[in-house]
């Protein structure tokens, strides 16, 4: 049986923020941690344009009606998780290209600093209210879990990475991904901020 937990997310998704904070709950009560397998999702693909920016005109598909449900989804698995620290605020003029970028390079060429920078992104947006499509916000992150600060400020901007990032999205789709978080272990998913009693189902069958 795999030691290893896939998890399809994006950044700025409030309920990926969540759903890392059941699995660190869940995780808290097994004896081994399983390892992340972390896959990039662009919850914005409708609106992203072939360089790698927003096109805000296009319509994303999502009305005022959809983000208050989506405040008070958060607001309510914020307190169920114990996500005190975690904003309120969806941060939707935040763009994680950038971030996700920077996290594809580190997950590839640093893997064992790669969880500390995903978590370091997670904190910096959803508790800190940084701007993680920021080039010197990446940079602190990453220099601040013992990574090159400048090595990072350069491969967000170079395209071979970019190229790479879409590619992954591209085969999240082909995979039949149409939302996250959505949590994969042996064979079987579980969508969105589930609670650690159903990551547990998945990964122990109980």
């Amino acid at each position: 049986m795999s030691d290893t937990i896939t998890i399809y997310s994006d950044y700025v998704c409030p309920f990926c923020y969540l759903g890392r904070q059941s699995l660190n709950d869940y995780q808290a009560t097994r004896e081994e941690a399983l390892d992340i397998d972390w896959q990039p999702f662009d919850l914005r693909s409708r609106q992203r344009r072939p360089d790698g920016t927003l096109d805000d005109s296009v319509d994303s598909g999502k009305d005022e009606e959809y983000y208050e449900e989506a405040r008070k989804n958060v607001e309510r698995l914020r307190d169920e998780y114990d996500a005190d620290e975690m904003s309120t605020d969806l941060v939707g003029d935040v763009d994680g290209f950038l971030a996700q970028v920077a996290s594809l390079y580190v997950r590839e060429e640093y893997p064992e600093q790669w969880l500390a920078f995903d978590e370091a992104v997670f904190t910096a947006l959803w508790e800190d209210e940084r701007d993680i499509g920021d080039r010197d916000v990446l940079a602190d992150l990453a220099a601040d879990v013992g990574l090159d600060g400048e090595e990072i400020r350069e491969v967000v901007d170079d395209e071979d990475w970019r190229d790479r990032l879409r590619d992954e999205f591209a085969d999240a789709r082909e995979f039949g991904i149409t939302g996250v978080p959505t949590f994969v272990y042996d064979g079987h998913g579980a969508r969105g901020a589930v609670p650690p009693a159903q990551l547990e189902r998945l990964v122990e069958g109980v």
